[in-house]
């Protein structure tokens, strides 16, 4: 009679990990960082790029004080008038109301559908196409007039087409926004005795600033580089048009001109999703279970106590 084994069964023999080798990372890390060198070489050691031009452009007076600030004034009063608007339209849309959803799907239709280069040559001829605004009774007198043709109001009229079109695209983040909040905040809201536009204003739109933040950040950043295209309206005293085709045209440079138009873009630009980031976190508080440092030391302090104080 055999004797059964129940020892038992012995542990497998332990096996030395080796770490997974990528070499072509490494060869591809190296081929990406020999052509950055080469293509910063090339364009240190290009005429073409004529760099104490750039240098001597670069802090400019009038690049700074007329290009840039009316850049920057371009796109805050745009993005305000836009966001305002953007709101109206968000509501409309999703409003029981069927006329101001039909105005709000007509208006979205329009100003997402035509390029805003278009759109802007368009409100340019405005004061060609209403010389006399008339304010008065048909057939009867008139109150009030003016003629368009005599204002020089090109900025505003930037402004303003900047602003209409960019409604649109904020209208569509707003409404996405407002959708992503659950239906029970708006019928818990409604039950405590809210209105509905009460409701939106306390309820509603600051849980939605969470999902609305991200989008208009990106907005904020595209309203800064279209403002050049203002120069079809036309308005070139921002930053494309003093650079490109004030001093450009006046020295005959445009390479490094556009460089310089470029830098500032990008400084700003950089500035601005700087701000962006800042604004996420603090909307987005509260939609993460992970802990602060701050929560997490007094976390750690609680504990502490309840050990010393039973």
């Amino acid at each position: 009679m055999t004797d059964v084994d129940t020892s038992p069964p012995a542990a497998p023999a332990a096996i030395d990990a080796v770490p997974l080798r990528h070499p072509w990372r490494w060869v591809a890390a190296v081929v990406i960082a020999v052509l950055v060198v080469l293509f910063l070489y090339g364009a240190a050691t290009n005429d073409a790029y004529r760099w104490s031009t750039y240098f001597e452009y670069l802090f400019n007076e009038r690049v700074l004080v007329v290009g840039v600030l009316n850049t920057l004034q371009l796109t805050v009063y745009s993005m305000v008038l836009a966001i305002v608007l953007g709101v109206l339209l968000a509501v409309m849309r999703l409003s029981p109301n069927p006329v101001f959803k039909a105005v709000s799907w007509v208006y979205l239709w329009i100003f997402r559908g035509t390029p805003v280069y278009v759109q802007l040559v368009f409100w340019g001829l405005l004061p060609t196409i209403y010389q006399n605004i008339k304010l008065g009774v048909p057939f009867g007198p008139t109150f009030f007039e003016f003629n368009l043709q005599a204002l020089s109001i090109p900025f505003v009229l930037a402004i303003l087409g900047l602003a209409l079109n960019e409604a649109a695209y904020m209208a569509e983040i707003i409404r996405a926004g407002i959708s992503s909040v659950p239906e029970g905040q708006m019928e818990a809201s409604i039950a405590l005795g809210m209105s509905w536009g009460m409701a939106m204003r306390r309820t509603v739109l600051p849980q939605a600033m969470r999902v609305i933040i991200p989008p208009t950040g990106n907005e904020v950043i595209s309203m800064l580089k279209t403002t050049s295209l203002v120069t079809a309206v036309p308005f070139t005293l921002d930053l494309y048009g003093i650079t490109s085709r004030e001093i450009a045209a006046r020295i005959f440079e445009p390479v490094p001109l556009l460089l310089v138009a470029a830098t500032w873009y990008l400084l700003i630009t950089s500035v601005l999703m700087v701000g962006q980031y800042y604004l996420e976190r603090y909307f987005s508080r509260g939609a993460s279970r992970k802990l602060t440092s701050k929560q997490l030391e007094a976390l750690a302090k609680a504990q502490i106590a309840g050990e010393v104080h039973p």
